[in-house]
């Protein structure tokens, strides 16, 4: 086999798996280069280093991150819109309406559990203009990362391991390893997070295959971007938790946590305790239940390991 042959796929005119997932964090770290040179220095001039300016400057390169990912998955995956798990259409926002539904409601069951148990305590906090601002802009700063994070992890890393590995396992296989490897990257992706510890790793990866699970049984984005929207949003902009070890400083409601960490997940938020991870078991649960209710049919969907270039398309 030619060199060439080892890294250029000729039948699909487009590079092999491990060469377009290594081309994946260049082109994130190229765009956030450039983005960050042409707006971020821009928005912090004009903000300068007030709460709502960091949320911002997050927002901003949470988005340069999703727009790195879709054109990975554009231009040298060589993959429709739809078939990043966007092809959205009647079908895919109500998958995307339960998405949202699930995520509220098993952070609501964490906080409820933790009162009711009074590992959890309420401050009461005064609603102000600043205060109902400040929860719009982090809605918003959490949309952005729920797409981009769902593009760049499940959209094009668990996608392409799935491809790369169905050359030489069955299908089932491929996915079920793919699902595993984009999860463990996605907990290491937050190791850099503040309070981050072995313990919220390890929960964080279960998180992501949370999230796959809806990516891989569908075939569609819809369920784990909206479960990752409403999870981050309700953690830290309802109640007040630390969302991956991140205080964001603006809620509806603040909580402290007077439990133990083992069970609260203390600094790093509910996601790195017993709460976070028994809510993740329930929504992998609630997910399979949906799509068996919804689809008549509960198994992995081979699509995912089977891309649509758009080169076919325009043949």
């Amino acid at each position: 086999m030619s060199p060439r042959t080892l890294l250029w796929n000729s039948t699909e005119r487009r590079p092999r798996a491990p060469l377009r997932l290594l081309a994946t964090p260049l082109v994130v770290v190229l765009v956030a280069v450039i983005v960050g040179i042409g707006i971020g220095s821009t928005v912090s001039d004009l903000l300068g280093t007030s709460r709502f300016g960091q949320l911002v400057l997050s927002l901003v390169s949470v988005s340069t991150t999703g727009l790195a990912g879709f054109l990975v998955a554009r231009y040298i995956d060589r993959r429709t819109v739809s078939d990043l798990g966007f092809g959205i259409d009647r079908d895919w926002l109500l998958d995307l309406g339960f998405g949202l539904v699930l995520g509220g409601v098993l952070m609501t069951l964490i906080f409820l559990v933790g009162l009711a148990t009074d590992w959890i305590a309420v401050t009461p906090v005064r609603l102000g203009v600043d205060r109902v601002l400040g929860v719009v802009a982090l809605f918003v700063f959490f949309i952005a990362v729920g797409i981009s994070e769902e593009l760049l992890l499940r959209g094009v890393v668990l996608t392409n391991v799935a491809e790369g590995l169905r050359w030489r396992f069955d299908v089932p296989t491929a996915l079920t390893v793919a699902l595993v490897v984009s999860s463990a990257i996605f907990g290491i992706a937050h190791l850099q997070n503040p309070n981050s510890s072995l313990a919220s790793t390890l929960s964080i990866t279960l998180a992501g295959v949370m999230l796959g699970l809806g990516y891989v049984l569908t075939g569609d984005l819809a369920i784990p971007t909206g479960i990752h929207i409403s999870w981050n949003f309700v953690q830290g902009g309802v109640y007040g938790f630390a969302v991956s070890g991140l205080d964001f400083g603006t809620s509806l409601v603040e909580t402290t946590e007077n439990g133990p960490d083992v069970v609260t997940g203390g600094p790093f938020g509910p996601e790195a305790g017993l709460l976070g991870i028994g809510a993740m078991v329930v929504g992998a649960l609630c997910i399979a239940w949906y799509v068996q209710f919804r689809y008549g049919t509960l198994g992995l969907d081979p699509s995912v390991s089977v891309p649509e270039l758009r080169w076919r398309r325009n043949r």
